[in-house]
């Protein structure tokens, strides 16, 4: 890996990630395998001006020996302190780089249902936390880092530098690191995006129809909805880009909108458990069947993490025709696997993507059709045999996604 490229990739990060302003404090949650990326990224924060870069390192492997061995009483609790030690800064407008750097295999030996409650209860502690993310009250990106396992899972049979080199390779293509300039590069894509985002919003369809192998399903998208992607906008208009790198527009589905079946294309990897080749089956919004051929116990535990979690928050738009599909790799990672296609979230809606969305009360949500949940875990349906044909208010039906791509 090229110091150069590294210096790039932080730079992306900071500049067309949060975009860092002057006399901010900037957040940083990284895995210890992350050092010299995370070092980087702080030197380009300070550059940029922050006033201090908060950086928050974990490590997974700790983390996996405790859901081994701890007692059900420290499974069962997320020290209060942890959250409030962040919300303090994210209040004061700080804004959040997350770096991911997971081995998809890791917790494949620890029981699902510890595990299901273990997500539970971290995610009930954060909750604000979320609701801020969501609600696009401060700024925040995710950016990948491989390690040897991530690598070989994704490159089998080579020898673990060459796995890592080779996976480093692909990341600094799909984020557009290896162009001769990358912020340009980013903004000229973020054009492109917006005006499939106009067009779509232009239409205001009132239903989308997914065919595929597997999958036929109706979607009624609810009154106020908007298509966002290439970015958003917080609540106080700052532009950030949620994931680097990305390549969907997406809205959100009403809660009780949606109906028939759909069928997974791609594994998901959900906290470093592996759930793969699954169908899902749906009535007036709600999951009513599912079945997987691997990992169905943490699928389960998934859709049971509370009543929100039986609903969609997210249809997402991907081409099959786009720099991450185009590689033919599973990345087994969604920030990469869900810019390589189209796909749903089980859990809450981005509150962004619905007018006045940050400003809606509990029953405006219900009224609306705006789901709530503890969590958003988004998982992929896209191929080369997606259609996708978007219904009009007056009946109108315009083929948006033929074979795949785009039909317009």
């Amino acid at each position: 890996m090229q110091r150069e490229s590294l210096s790039k990739y932080a730079d992306l990060a900071v500049q067309i990630g949060v975009g860092v302003k002057e006399g901010q404090t900037v957040i940083v949650k990284a895995p210890i395998n992350t050092a010299d990326l995370t070092r980087e990224i702080t030197k380009k924060c300070y550059e940029a001006g922050a006033k201090d870069v908060i950086v928050e390192y974990s490590d997974e492997e700790i983390n996996h020996l405790r859901l081994l061995n701890s007692p059900d009483e420290v499974i069962n609790d997320y020290p209060k302190w942890r959250i409030d030690g962040l919300m303090n800064y994210i209040r004061e407008g700080a804004c959040i780089i997350n770096i991911i750097s997971s081995n998809p295999d890791l917790l494949s030996d620890v029981n699902p249902e510890r595990m299901g409650i273990r997500n539970k209860v971290i995610a009930e502690a954060s909750k604000e936390y979320k609701e801020y993310v969501l609600g696009g009250k401060s700024c925040w990106t995710i950016v990948a880092y491989p390690n040897e396992f991530w690598a070989s899972k994704v490159f089998p049979g080579l020898p673990a530098k060459e796995a890592i080199d080779k996976l480093w390779d692909n990341i600094f293509k799909a984020t557009r690191v290896n162009t001769e300039n990358p912020v340009l590069a980013w903004e000229n894509h973020i054009n492109n995006l917006t005006k499939k985002l106009e067009f779509l919003n232009e239409k205001s369809f009132e239903k989308l129809i997914f065919t595929a192998p597997g999958t036929n399903l109706d979607v009624v998208l609810p009154k106020g909805h908007k298509w966002l992607g290439g970015g958003q906008r917080s609540t106080d208009g700052d532009h950030f880009l949620p994931n680097l790198p990305t390549e969907e527009v997406f809205t959100l589905p009403k809660k009780t909108g949606v109906n028939g079946t759909l069928r997974s294309t791609k594994p998901l990897n959900y906290r470093s458990t592996l759930i793969d080749n699954f169908e899902l089956t749906f009535k007036d919004g709600k999951i009513v069947d599912y079945k997987a051929e691997t990992g169905y116990e943490t699928l389960k535990n998934l859709i049971e993490t509370d009543e929100g979690s039986h609903f969609l928050g997210e249809v997402a738009l991907v081409p099959h025709d786009s720099p991450i599909s185009n590689t033919d790799i599973i990345f087994y990672n969604t920030l990469y696997d869900e810019n390589a296609s189209c796909h749903f979230a089980i859990g809450s809606a981005y509150l962004l993507s619905v007018e006045n969305g940050s400003n809606l009360t509990k029953e405006d949500k219900e009224r609306i059709g705006v789901n709530d949940s503890l969590t958003h875990v988004d998982f992929m349906v896209g191929s080369s045999e997606m259609n996708i044909v978007g219904i009009t208010k007056s009946g109108e039906e315009v083929q948006i996604f033929k074979d795949g791509n785009w039909a317009f």
